[in-house]
């Protein structure tokens, strides 16, 4: 079903979303800007932001690279654990993308 909007509506709806968007990052700026000490109720939730973000980021990659949920044959969801399980023992950027990319260059080009 396709439905023919006018070019009108179209920047109606870019402009009031761009709008809020603007108002809610300004609301922000200008409460903490007002405050002299974040609370520590906030200061505890926003530590937990860039996780969420990033997972939120990278998580769909690994478990549906092409666009379905695929756990068997999934060389990117393998390559994933083992490069979790470096950082979590090793600790070290560079070795937990040496032994991600590794593992992925072998899984897909090896096995």
């Amino acid at each position: 079903m396709t439905v023919d909007y006018a070019p009108l509506s179209i920047w109606g709806v870019i402009v009031a979303l761009g709008a809020l968007t603007f108002g809610i990052r300004a609301s922000f700026i200008y409460l903490f800007g007002r405050i002299d000490t974040v609370p520590e109720r906030v200061t505890n939730a926003l530590r937990f932001v860039p996780p969420a973000v990033f997972a939120a980021l990278t998580v769909p990659s690994f478990l549906a690279p092409g666009g379905t949920v695929a756990v068997v044959g999934n060389e990117r969801l393998l390559a994933g654990i083992v490069a979790a399980a470096v950082t979590w023992y090793v600790d070290d950027v560079f070795a937990t993308i040496a032994a991600g990319m590794a593992t992925l260059w072998l899984l897909r080009f090896a096995v």
